[in-house]
């Protein structure tokens, strides 16, 4: 099983780095949390919800294929979040 587990740290660590990326970034400009870093935030926070949620769903027929799509989504979702932190 040490597919999941590594599955989940990657989760983990990916979204982990987008949140703190936010809090470095509005930081060093000297603000206070923006709007925008905090929709950031909050979308990194339900993505991690999500797709642990799926990880751990229990039923799954072809656990291969339903892990590399979880792989993938974190992924997508991921490079959605680094673009929009990219803007700030």
């Amino acid at each position: 099983m040490a597919n999941i587990r590594d599955l989940k740290k990657d989760i983990n660590y990916v979204l982990g780095d987008i949140i703190e990326a936010v809090y470095i970034i509005e930081a060093s400009n000297e603000k206070e949390s923006t709007k925008e870093g905090s929709a950031i935030i909050d979308t990194a926070i339900a993505t991690f919800d999500e797709l642990m949620a799926k990880v751990n769903q229990k039923g799954v027929e072809d656990q291969k294929a339903h892990f590399k799509s979880v792989r993938a989504e974190l992924e997508k979702k991921a490079r959605a979040l680094v673009d929009k932190l990219n803007k700030l």
